[in-house]
């Protein structure tokens, strides 16, 4: 009980110091614009995408935490959890040498973002659904699924300001988000938790590579020079 207090202290600091900066990647607070949409630059856009990220990786990685000890307060340990059934299908692989990263396009970083936010949109939404069902579940939890929903559907959006900015109108065809809702469906609860779970367990992976490709596009667009991950 004490180990979960002080990791909700903990959560709740974090958090909230990152939402005190951090509102919609597109955004203005800072300005009047008098009913006249708002012009932001490039860098800012970026660096509030990044920020986004970083944020929804951080919930993401608490939520497994407190999906874990609710599972030990449940009597389940190590719950196996089938990545190729759960997680995303469409494999976006992060460069791992510099080779690679010289060779891959702009357009490309844009894209695999954007797939890998919009496959998780529906499944989170879900699992939000899910957990205000749960008899036990912990408060801290369903508060981080609902923030996790809101950031990444925000996060979306700016990803596609972005697009256009970048590339210009036209410069990505767009598809629909894939339909995942079939990939959820379970009326046995041990099922249900094992399916939230590994909603949760799979996002916080793909959360580490959004943040990563765009912190790639950004010091690729902005700093132009020494763009590693090495």
């Amino acid at each position: 009980m004490k180990k979960t207090t002080v990791l909700q202290v903990c959560m709740v600091f974090v958090v909230c110091s990152l939402q005190a900066v951090i509102g919609s990647p597109v955004d203005c607070p800072d300005q009047d614009t008098a009913g006249v949409s708002c012009i932001i630059s490039l860098e800012k856009l970026l660096e509030r995408a990044v920020q986004h990220a970083e944020l929804i990786h951080h919930i993401a990685e608490e939520s497994k935490l407190l999906f874990d000890e609710m599972l030990i307060s449940f009597g389940v340990v190590n719950l196996h959890i089938s990545e190729g059934t759960m997680c995303s299908p469409k494999t976006v692989s992060v460069p791992m040498s510099k080779t690679e990263i010289q060779q891959i396009s702009d357009k490309w970083l844009l894209h695999s973002v954007l797939i890998l936010v919009q496959f998780w949109i529906n499944p989170l939404v879900d699992v939000q659904a899910s957990l205000m069902n749960y008899q036990n579940a912990p408060s801290a939890l369903v508060d981080r699924s609902k923030l996790m929903s809101t950031k990444i559907t925000s996060l979306e959006q700016g990803i596609l300001v972005l697009i256009r900015q970048i590339l210009g109108e036209g410069g990505l065809v767009v598809e629909g988000p894939e339909d995942t809702s079939d990939h959820f469906v379970s009326s046995d609860t041990f099922e249900t938790v094992r399916r939230d779970y590994s909603v949760i367990y799979c996002f916080r992976k793909d959360a580490h590579k959004i943040q990563t490709l765009l912190k790639l596009l950004k010091c690729r667009q902005i700093d132009k020079e020494n763009c590693s991950l090495f």
